[in-house]
């Protein structure tokens, strides 16, 4: 029996309950001022069976400040009217950059087979100067579903989004318990296991090395990677649904398709710039009812067909320098009975919101673009953290060469053929790094012609070099030299 499981079954408080399927809560610091004081936007989700319950966060330790704004929308509800769930922003200004801790409790879970009833979730802010970065902490983003379903008869994994800004290591844990890479793992059970069960997580930020965090009095103090920074509830319920025929996805339970992302893909976008996620999923015997999509409240959702779904955001000024998690599964129904697909998480960097270095190693590519400017470009690129393979392409007049201290044990041998080859890494789809770039030109290059004309023929060079045809290259920032 897994660990989650068996944390599932723990049997806890008295039954009692009807309407609360749980909450998770983020924070980004945002502008400190001279009188030492800091404002903080933190954003939360706020589950319920109905649109119109409520529940408020309070300060339980230190001082957290005034609340200048409170806004509540419905991120998304279940056609059925099983569940709602509604996004809240708050916009805090603390008189100094001293932690606090808020919290969020009630006595309303969901009917579920532990028989919990009563709730508490708590967020404690990190707002002091690290030593690491040179300004506050943001806490780990994450968002999830009010109600993750599995058949009782199928193993899946459930992984948690677990994406930090400051780049710390992000961990998960049921009380002391911590889970590994933020997965909870489903193994089959008998039916007499089905029913709804209360998921009550904390995520958590640990530094990478020893830092010093410095409060406004000038008071200091040192976190070690054995500490964390800060701490965010997650926390929802997960349905283990009747056996079904067959636990291979695409029969009975959907499965997704092309252009799908990725689970944990990161996507970029700017302000204003409104951004498509186009998902596709498929069940050959049972009928995909619906996209459920835990993200920003703005979130347009739109259908071009069955299991056919497209998400777009647009994202204000408000968001720029922020990443925003989006979490979605495809529900498929016969009957009364209702089946989900694997969930899937991205993430969305914002303007010039932090992107996070890779722990692999760096590929460097040099390539010349014919344009009507002689130009030539140098690419230097981070590898996905994915197993690498390698390919040939026919060599062209156009000079490419790659390099990688990548351990030649984890590529294939290249495959030869008669012709003049150049071998290139191809790295599989969603692949996010940073292009940096140096131009050298024998006139002038504007900022609008590399954006209008060198970053297209960027990626049709590399789309031509083996990238997916949706590969995105956005200019992040220039400087002349």
């Amino acid at each position: 029996m897994s660990l989650s499981l068996l944390l599932l079954l723990l049997p806890i408080c008295s039954a009692q309950a009807t309407s609360f399927y749980g909450t998770v809560m983020t924070y980004y610091p945002k502008n400190t001022y001279a009188d030492g004081s800091v404002t903080v936007v933190l954003r939360y989700k706020l589950s319920f069976s109905t649109c119109q319950e409520n529940a408020s966060w309070t300060c339980s330790s230190g001082d957290c400040g005034n609340e200048s704004s409170l806004v509540l929308n419905i991120v998304d509800q279940e056609s059925s009217g099983e569940w709602c769930q509604r996004e809240g922003t708050m916009t805090r200004q603390v008189p100094s950059n001293a932690p606090f801790q808020l919290v969020l409790d009630g006595n309303s879970w969901i009917d579920n087979v532990q028989n919990i009833s009563g709730w508490s979730a708590e967020t404690l802010v990190e707002l002091r100067n690290r030593s690491d970065i040179g300004r506050a902490n943001t806490s780990p983003q994450t968002t999830i579903l009010p109600d993750l379903r599995v058949p009782s008869n199928c193993q899946r994994d459930f992984n948690l989004l677990a994406f930090d800004p400051d780049g710390d290591e992000v961990r998960c844990r049921f009380g002391n318990v911590t889970i590994s890479s933020c997965t909870l793992s489903f193994i089959p059970v008998a039916n007499s296991f089905e029913g709804a069960y209360v998921q009550q997580l904390v995520m958590e930020d640990f530094p990478r090395q020893n830092i010093t965090l410095t409060q406004t009095d000038g008071s200091q103090t040192i976190i070690t990677p054995n500490e964390a920074i800060s701490k965010i509830p997650v926390q929802f319920a997960l349905r283990v649904d009747p056996a079904v025929p067959s636990c291979t996805a695409g029969l009975y339970l959907p499965k997704f398709l092309p252009p799908t992302p990725a689970n944990r893909a990161q996507l970029y976008t700017s302000v204003n710039q409104t951004l498509e996620i186009n998902i596709s999923a498929e069940a050959d015997f049972y009928t995909i009812s619906e996209l459920l999509f835990s993200g920003p409240h703005n979130i347009v959702q739109t259908t071009s067909g069955t299991g056919q779904y497209t998400l777009r955001w647009t994202p204000s000024e408000q968001e720029d320098g922020e990443s925003h998690p989006i979490c979605f599964v495809v529900q498929a129904v016969s009957n009364s009975t209702k089946y989900q697909s694997e969930l899937r998480c991205v993430i969305v960097s914002v303007g010039n919101a932090t992107i996070l270095p890779t722990t692999t190693p760096v590929v460097t590519t040099s390539i010349t673009i014919p344009t009507t400017q002689s130009t030539t470009i140098t690419i230097t690129m981070p590898t996905t953290t994915t197993p690498q393979t390698t390919m040939t392409i026919p060599a062209t007049t156009t000079p490419l060469t790659s390099t990688s201290t990548t351990p030649t044990t984890a590529s294939p041998p290249p495959v030869t053929t008669p012709e003049d080859t150049t071998a290139i890494t191809n790295i599989s789809n969603p692949f996010v790094g940073i292009l940096r770039m140096k131009l050298s030109s024998s006139s002038p290059l504007s900022e609008d012609y590399i954006r209008s004309t060198v970053m297209q023929q960027i990626r049709d060079e590399l789309v031509r070099r083996g990238l997916p045809l949706n590969v995105i290259v956005r200019l992040l920032s220039s400087v002349q030299q």
